[in-house]
């Protein structure tokens, strides 16, 4: 008596589909990672759960004999789509406008004698709106204000801010290296409930306002037990990432074909045209893509490209939680699902492409059980 193992049959029969072109990649070993990764089935409400079945069929070759019993053994489970949660630094780990830009100026103003200046809340919360979150403008439009130093020559103005700035970033370190800047209350019981539930969690350190190593330092207040099951996402992992070669030009530097960049950035472009006109087919609504976006939205949209792909998680199924606009912005243009986390620069924002807005961590904020709720 012989047996045949339908499912292995069925493994042979996958193994002869070809697959989809891949639209870029690094090097050949990311070529050849991409196409024998599984086929993802698609339906228009998202990917298709995979089935795993066992089929066992016994029967007997031999032609004298009579063909016994068909036994068949049937079995399946399914499993919840695999997803990650990706973190902000700036207003979600830490409130670094609140205990940390603010004060950081405060000392810098005081180490090179100006008095005059000391900004409370109100101040810089009006002087940050106003000017679009640039420490530079912000310098700007307050001395343009209130005046300018008498003896600084008009000439020097530019100097003058440049040396504020460098300053205010050191006290920054100098807070943060002393232990005063705090994480935001319940970020740590949050972290534990999405690690002891196997979930992928990602931090995104680069880009991060007051400096990637300020972003890192902050993530080691959690703890090293904690530190080594999380991922840091830095601008080396974005540049290093597939997205983040094309689309930021460091493949250039590695050997990728500036050709195929080109044209691997044109096939990029031409999906997300293609899936918006799928959507907006669905809705009855007339849509076009904007291809062309700020160099700060192409890093931004790099870096949550990068975070989904260190936690091998697609960015469809990654949940994003933003303290600002930037990335609620980004992560409704790669359509990642995004919650918006209140901070103190944010207390009355609503942020509409966000599918929830909320004012912290813990018990009527944010936990684990409600982000699951939500998504």
């Amino acid at each position: 008596m012989a047996h045949v193992s339908i499912g292995s049959l069925e493994a042979i029969r996958h193994s002869c589909v070809s697959h989809s072109p891949v639209p870029f990649a690094s090097s050949p070993l990311l070529v050849s990672k991409l196409r024998h990764r599984p086929v993802q089935r698609e339906s228009k409400w998202g990917p298709i759960p995979h089935r795993r079945s066992t089929r066992t069929v016994s029967f007997s070759l031999e032609p004298e004999q009579e063909r016994g019993n068909v036994e068949e053994e049937y079995s399946s489970t399914e499993t919840e789509p695999k997803f990650a949660i990706l973190m902000e630094v700036q207003g979600v780990v830490a409130d670094l406008h609140r205990f940390g830009h603010r004060h950081s100026f405060n000392v810098a103003f005081q180490k090179l004698g100006l008095d005059c200046a000391n900004w409370t809340e109100p101040v810089y919360t009006d002087l940050i709106r106003q000017a679009g979150g640039s420490e530079e403008e912000m310098l700007l439009r307050f001395f343009n204000r209130i005046g300018w130093p008498m003896a600084l020559p008009t000439d020097q103005k530019g100097a003058f801010v440049q040396n504020l700035l460098r300053e205010k970033q050191k006290a920054l370190e100098d807070r943060v290296a002393s232990g005063s800047l705090s994480l935001r209350p319940g970020v740590e019981s949050f972290v534990d409930e999405v690690l002891d539930a196997g979930i992928p969690l990602i931090i995104l350190a680069a880009y991060s306002k007051g400096g990637e190593d300020i972003a890192r330092s902050l993530i080691q207040k959690l703890g090293p037990d904690r530190a080594k099951r999380i991922s840091i996402v830095g601008a080396k992992e974005v540049e290093e990432s597939a997205y983040g070669q094309v689309v930021l030009g460091a493949g250039s530097n590695m050997g990728l074909d500036e050709e195929l960049a080109v044209e691997a950035a044109k096939a990029v472009a031409a999906e997300k045209q293609r899936m918006a006109e799928e959507v907006a087919s669905l809705l009855k609504l007339s849509v076009e893509v904007d291809t062309t976006f700020s160099k700060s939205a192409k890093k931004a949209i790099a870096l949550l490209r990068a975070g989904a792909e260190v936690a091998g998680v697609d960015a469809q199924n990654c949940i994003l939680l933003a303290g600002g606009d930037t990335g609620v912005k980004a992560a409704e243009r790669i359509g990642m699902p995004c919650i918006a986390v209140r901070s103190s620069l944010t207390s009355r924002a609503e942020f509409p492409a966000a599918i929830a807005v909320l004012d912290g961590f813990g018990s009527g904020s944010l936990t684990l059980q409600r982000l699951r709720r939500l998504v």
